[in-house]
């Protein structure tokens, strides 16, 4: 997703509305998508478009409520959703379980239904205990006018497990 300092300006600059939406190959480009410019949530990736669902879910699979602090794996399934991996056997049971494509994007939904993206879970630092999701970290840097482009990683520590870098 846009960083919200960029798509603020964008839309500010050329008087255009974005509609953020989001897939992937295995959902045939397109599961989600803001409805309208009148009726999309800045920064949400939107709901599941027609003949798709969504869900979020914990690191056991089980559903979570809505709530911005409800965050779990993004899981589509629908018509669009690809049946596997060609001669991946192994890699399909991984991504496709019980009918549902785990994305390895960490989401969360709110009241509403409409859906964000938080990070990927590959992404996420762990330091000293707590997750550090590196998009957020991201999304403060951007506020600075001095920074063009930033991205946060993060290197093994004997200490705390990961610390946390930016680069800038």
């Amino acid at each position: 997703s846009m960083p919200e300092a960029v798509l603020t300006a964008f839309e500010k600059t050329f008087g255009v509305v974005i509609l953020e939406g989001y897939g992937l190959t295995e959902t045939s480009s397109t599961a989600t998508l803001n409805p309208s410019a009148t009726h999309r949530k800045m920064l949400s990736i939107g709901k599941p478009i027609w003949g798709v669902e969504a869900k979020i879910v914990d690191a056991a699979g089980a559903p979570l409520p809505p709530g911005k602090d409800q965050i779990g794996e993004i899981c589509i399934r629908g018509f669009n959703v690809t049946k596997g991996y060609y001669g991946k056997p192994d890699a399909t049971a991984e991504a496709i379980r019980d009918g549902w494509l785990h994305t390895g994007d960490l989401g969360y939904a709110d009241e509403d239904g409409f859906l964000y993206v938080v990070d990927r879970i590959k992404d996420l630092i762990i330091r000293g205990g707590y997750n550090v999701y590196p998009r957020e970290v991201e999304e403060v840097l951007y506020t600075h006018p001095a920074v063009a482009e930033a991205a946060v990683i993060g290197r093994p520590d004997d200490r705390l497990g990961e610390e946390v870098v930016a680069v800038i």
